[in-house]
């Protein structure tokens, strides 16, 4: 019953069909490996050249796309300078990925229950980014995670709303919503609620020095170990940006103390290079 609640409920009129075109045939990469590595995070997803679909063929489980709002349409680009009319929130990553999870029955990766995390990284003034977010959200009741009166009910994808941090009081002030918060390191404290900040995301530099050259100093180790978990103490989730990302044993060295720290998600725009080391990571662990 509640596999066909979500397929009746994925909005945007879209059917099975959706999946024999171009793009989606793409994704088919992904299940090549079943497994879905719930520690990669594509920063900057929009970037590459297939917007979601690469990040879904690496088998990445967290996305991110900066979202500028323009005469009340959500478009998708870093920079202002770039935006297209027809690269919406909606063309490159909402519809997608509900045509993904009805072909799949309910989920993003086959076999898999892993809430796909969509962070959408607000642009523009918050406040008026956000409502026009949530009416679009709306759209899609069976694809999200949503929250109603106290409850989270976890769906196949879920939208974290960072950037412009004046939408997290409309979003605290609503009983039903399909969007939760981004959080900040100030905000690990007895008063956050996962039901609205599942996610505390920072800058890595603006807390640590060490970028993976030589030994992690004790503090810092310290320093991270006890976020991680304070953060797990909470049900939240952690994810910094601005960490290492050339190729090489710093960007590594970084990425092992990530993980052993209980570090959740780890930031990148290496697809290939964060897949190879988590699948290394694995074989390595047996």
């Amino acid at each position: 019953m509640e596999r066909r609640r979500v397929l009746a409920g994925l909005g945007g009129g879209l059917t099975v069909r959706a999946v024999g075109s171009t793009e989606a045939r793409g994704q088919g990469r992904a299940t090549q490996n079943p497994r879905p590595l719930r520690h990669a995070h594509a920063h900057n997803d929009f970037a590459h050249p297939r917007p979601l679909h690469d990040a879904l063929a690496h088998r990445f489980t967290s996305v991110e796309a900066d979202v500028h709002l323009v005469d009340g349409q959500l478009l998708v680009a870093h920079d202002p300078v770039d935006l297209d009319p027809s690269r919406t929130l909606d063309a490159l990553y909402l519809a997608p990925l509900a045509a993904r999870v009805r072909a799949h029955r309910g989920t993003v990766y086959r076999g898999s229950r892993l809430s796909l995390q969509l962070l959408v990284d607000l642009k523009t003034e918050g406040v008026s980014a956000y409502h026009a977010l949530d009416r679009r959200l709306r759209a899609y009741p069976g694809l999200l995670s949503s929250y109603r009166a106290g409850r989270v009910r976890r769906g196949p994808v879920t939208v974290v709303v960072s950037g412009d941090r004046a939408a997290r009081e409309p979003m605290a002030a609503q009983r039903y919503r399909y969007a939760f918060h981004d959080g900040r390191l100030t905000d690990l404290g007895p008063a956050v609620r996962p039901s609205l900040v599942p996610l505390i995301s920072d800058n890595w530099g603006r807390h640590f020095t060490w970028r993976g050259a030589g030994p992690v100093p004790p503090t810092e180790r310290e320093t991270l170990r006890r976020v991680t978990a304070e953060a797990r103490s909470r049900g939240l989730r952690v994810r910094f940006w601005a960490t290492p990302d050339a190729p090489g044993p710093q960007r590594e060295a970084v990425w092992d103390e990530l993980l052993a720290a209980g570090v959740d998600h780890l930031n990148t725009d290496d697809l290939a290079g964060l897949a190879a080391y988590l699948d290394a990571r694995q074989q390595r662990r047996g």
